[in-house]
């Protein structure tokens, strides 16, 4: 699939601004707080209905406006698609050919993409919740299904912790109603953590190998998933809803004096090992990095496996924090077959056949021009 057409209207520093790609490299090159991230993000607020870089729609408006649009003409192995996104003070609401979806759940997915930013290379390293983060963002892209349940699972946290928050301050015991929470609470977590460790299989899959790739066989690169229940990958779903039940029974005390919930999903993690050892704690800085580029290789073939078309791969300014032979591979693994959009302040130094043949856009004060095709 590929992003045809691109238009914005009073999002961030665009007030108003319709654009085409090419469905192979493109470049944006401009200098800092120009817009170049902006246009990144409009991108993937098209696919996913939320920025990655604010929970607030409000910071995506321009300046004292009150509203603002994302639209894009998408064309996919399965016909052409018209996407929008309308940011207001009174919520937000997406289109799919001009057709209003009632949930995000019906919308997300329609578009694909895989955003590569330098925070992402802090993806091993960086806390459990940026872990939780990448399998939610892409595992919802793939499966609405698991958006539904991941959303009904944080309704039932949010009630959940509320009854924990009173009873913190209060002498009187919850009793049946938290019997009947923490059963709602495990079934929503094992159909959250079923999904999660079906999806990681998958991905370890496509990791492994590339891992294997980028360090030359010298490293081999394994996924785990670290619940807070007796639960794996072979665990069936009544028994999975049991263990999560236990699990709360045991924390129970725990969870009274601390006023919030200690189990589920919302508290697990992703482990990365390398060579046999949690590369997060005693991997070096370049593993961990290779291990990150890895995960984000990962996505795109995965993606493409499970729906038949590759998404469309977000590059932010994120080459010039790879190294020579990281940066070839994976400019060699996208070639030709991902439509690419690459931020950069500059295209000096940036020297591969991938990028040879890209179409560049400046980028400056929120305005964009099409420059003559080569870097």
């Amino acid at each position: 699939m590929y992003i045809e057409s691109l238009h914005l209207k009073q999002f961030r520093n665009y007030k108003q601004l319709s654009i085409n790609f090419e469905d192979t490299v493109n470049v944006i090159v401009g200098e800092n707080a120009q817009g170049k991230t902006n246009l990144m993000e409009a991108i993937y607020l098209l696919a996913l209905a939320k920025s990655h870089r604010t929970s607030k729609d409000k910071e995506l408006m321009n300046w004292e406006e009150k509203q603002a649009m994302i639209s894009g003409h998408v064309e996919k192995r399965t016909g052409p698609l018209s996407l929008e996104v309308i940011l207001s003070s009174r919520g937000k609401r997406v289109k799919v050919n001009e057709l209003e979806q009632r949930k995000l759940s019906e919308y997300i997915g329609a578009m694909n993409v895989v955003m590569f930013a330098p925070e992402d290379l802090n993806l091993v390293k960086g806390g459990p919740i940026m872990r939780r983060r990448f399998i939610d963002m892409e595992l919802g892209q793939t499966s609405p299904v698991y958006l539904h349940d991941l959303a009904m699972y944080n309704r039932i946290l949010k009630q959940r912790n509320q009854l924990l928050k009173d009873w913190q301050g209060s002498p009187n015991d919850p009793g049946m109603m938290l019997e009947v929470m923490n059963d709602q609470l495990a079934e929503a977590a094992a159909k959250v953590v079923h999904r999660r460790l079906r999806f990681l299989s998958s991905l370890e899959k496509w990791a492994s190998e590339l891992h294997a790739g980028i360090s030359r066989d010298a490293e081999s690169l394994e996924l785990g998933y670290v619940p807070t229940a007796e639960v794996s990958d072979d665990t069936d779903m009544p028994t999975m809803v049991k263990a999560y039940q236990d699990s709360l029974l045991n924390k129970r005390e725990q969870e009274r004096r601390r006023g919030t919930s200690l189990v589920g999903p919302h508290r697990e993690d992703l482990v990365l090992k390398v060579n046999e050892r949690n590369v997060q704690t005693y991997g070096s800085q370049g593993q961990q990095r290779t291990a990150a580029l890895a995960l984000k290789l990962a996505e795109i073939e995965l993606i493409g496996e499970e729906i038949g078309d590759y998404p469309i791969l977000l590059l932010d300014d994120v080459l010039s924090e790879l190294d020579t032979h990281r940066r070839s591979h994976l400019l060699n693994t996208i070639q030709g077959k991902v439509q690419t959009f690459v931020t950069s302040t500059s295209v000096e130094g940036i020297e591969h056949q991938t990028l040879s043949k890209a179409t560049v856009f400046e980028v400056a004060n929120g305005a964009i021009e099409r420059l003559e095709r080569g870097v």
